[in-house]
Parts: C-alpha cells; sequence; structure tokens
C-alpha cells in the first residue's frame, strides 16, 4: 500500500478568524508530484502554511510526514520542519556567508553537530543539485537559477519525504524555469520525494504535467492524476 505523505480530512483552514478553505480533503502518497494553482488569495499560501505548521489546523484532522496537524504547537513545530523540506520562490538565503556556511547554517539548527558529516551532507546535497564545485561562492555571486539550487539543496538537507515549493520559477527566466522543473520532477523521480509546488506559471504546468490541486471558491478541487514525464 501506498505510504500516505499528507493526509486532509474535512479540514477548515482559517487566518485569524477568516474561513479561507473549507472541507478539504487531500492524500498525496510517497513519491507524487502535484501542483497547487489558484488566484492570489484564493488559500494557495494558507494551504501550505497549514502543511508546514505555520497556522494552526482548528477544524478536520491531517497528517503530514506522520505528524498529526491538530498536536502541532511551537515546541513539536521544529521537529515537523526537520522532515520536510521548503523551497522559496525569492531562496532566502544568508547575503552574508556562503553556500557551505548557509548549509551548514541549516544543520546546526536542526540539532547536526559532527563537522565532518555535516561537510559530507552538505557535498552530497550540492551534487544532487548540480552546483557540485560552487560551495565557496557568495550568493551575490551567483545566477537567480544557481541561487534557486542551492534553495533546493538547502531542502534535501534533511532527505525529507516532502518538499514545498511555493512558485519556485516565479523569478526566473524560461530557460532556467525549466532547469529548476527538471531538477525538481528527478528529485521526486528518483528519491521518492513527494513534492508540492504553488504556482501561477501555467506554461510549466503545460509542459510537465502532473496532478493538479486548484484553491477556488473557498474549496480545493482535484483534477485527478496525470502520468509523470
Amino acid at each position: 500500500m501506498a505510504e500516505k505523505i499528507i493526509e486532509l480530512n474535512n479540514v477548515n483552514i482559517y487566518q485569524g478568524d477568516n474561513l479561507i478553505l473549507q472541507d478539504v480533503n487531500i492524500v498525496i502518497n510517497r513519491g507524487e508530484f502535484v501542483y497547487l494553482v489558484g488566484k492570489t488569495g484564493t488559500g494557495k499560501s494558507s494551504l501550505l502554511k497549514t502543511l508546514y505548521g505555520d497556522l494552526t489546523l482548528k477544524e478536520g484532522s491531517g497528517t503530514v510526514v506522520g505528524f498529526n496537524l491538530k498536536e502541532m504547537d511551537w515546541k513539536k513545530v521544529p521537529f515537523l520542519r526537520r522532515n520536510l523540506g521548503v523551497v522559496f520562490q525569492d531562496f532566502q538565503l544568508l547575503t552574508d556567508r556562503n553556500v557551505n556556511d548557509n548549509l551548514k547554517f541549516v544543520l546546526r539548527a536542526t540539532g547536526w553537530k559532527d563537522d565532518k558529516l555535516m561537510n559530507e551532507k552538505i557535498a552530497d546535497v550540492l551534487e544532487k543539485v548540480g552546483l557540485k564545485s560552487k560551495g565557496f561562492k557568495m550568493p551575490f555571486e551567483m545566477s537567480g537559477g544557481e541561487q534557486q539550487r542551492v534553495d533546493i539543496a538547502r531542502a534535501l538537507l534533511n532527505s525529507p519525504k516532502l518538499i514545498l515549493a511555493d512558485e519556485p520559477t516565479g523569478n526566473l527566466d524560461p530557460e532556467t524555469s525549466d532547469e529548476i522543473m527538471q531538477l525538481l520532477f528527478h528529485i521526486c523521480r528518483d528519491y521518492g520525494t513527494s513534492i508540492v509546488m504553488a504556482t501561477h506559471d501555467y506554461i510549466v504546468i503545460n509542459k510537465y504535467p502532473a496532478r493538479t490541486l486548484r484553491t477556488e471558491r473557498g474549496r480545493v478541487e482535484d483534477n485527478a492524476t496525470v502520468s509523470m514525464q
């Protein structure tokens, strides 16, 4: 039986007292690639924030990578986040240190202590994203595509079963977007990592078809599964 990485049942998602999404029912299995689409303000970000513990789940039931979202509090959120990776549109790299030190900062923050093991892990994730020799570079010395690859490498540090990618091609030109999409599909296919990618980019969706969830009129619609390319 497929391993469920995300399961939401009869979930209502709130921002403060405002009901943003109602009666959300989603199951995403290990190794699935799923797009999350919808106009601005229809609840995409709220759904992602619920999945990584930034918004409390008040109504319904849900699990993400084995963690019960109903029981999530500030003490448990760091443990949830160690088991998933988040990729941002604007990279969110620390500009005052090189790539290696950016990645080492995350490892230390998630409980790693052994320098040798940290260096081995950093070399491993940089190789996976095609930046094997770029660890010494500062973020400002890198192109947007390279910075996004570092962001993806950072998301891979703790070998997550799930990556949540928020508009990862939003600031990239079409050719670089292609490279990032190929990398994400490669990670999904070859490492069995589930990926949920929020995007407005229908050119990308048409070129790399996959199952699509759409936020619309306070609901989440599931457009069935399309086989991966």
